[in-house]
């Protein structure tokens, strides 16, 4: 499948953030689903092996079963990540939905909390340009454990 550059809310071009970042192209109201984040369903043992060869695109949905987003046909993946972010992931009836948490404005980027923990967070720095930016992606309940 081609890669994705727009969407019903979405346009796909280049971030100050990050690479490619995913921006409004309408104001979106509070609440909305905004894209579903889909990709390859595996086993939390395949999970670990991804991860362990750098896959960052990793939802954990149970247990037992993970979604790999690292597919061309997820343009979700493009969306970076933020301290201050505008959606949050949610898990619906087993599928993973970027839900805004406010409302977003025609023509701003959309970012999430990937939610990281504290291994190896020196190799993630974040440019999300918030201020409350913890220098690294980190998990919001975790970023004041990070060292300023």
């Amino acid at each position: 499948m081609p890669v994705v550059t727009e969407t019903a809310h979405l346009i796909f071009r280049p971030s100050p953030i990050h690479g490619l970042g995913g921006f409004a192209q309408s104001n979106l109201a509070k609440g909305t689903p905004v894209l579903e984040y889909v990709g390859e369903r595996i086993t939390s043992v395949e999970s670990i092996e991804r991860c362990r060869r750098g896959n960052p695109y990793i939802f954990r949905l149970s247990e037992e079963s993970h979604l790999d987003g690292n597919v061309e046909w997820n343009p979700a993946r493009f969306l970076n990540h933020s301290c201050s972010p505008n959606c949050e992931a949610r898990l619906i009836d087993g599928r993973v939905w970027l839900v805004a948490l406010r409302d977003i404005r025609a023509g701003e980027e959309l970012t999430f909390d990937y939610g990281y923990d504290l291994e190896d967070f020196r190799n993630h720095p974040c440019h999300c340009g918030s201020p409350e930016c913890a220098g690294y992606i980190v998990a919001e309940e975790l970023r004041s454990s990070v060292p300023r």
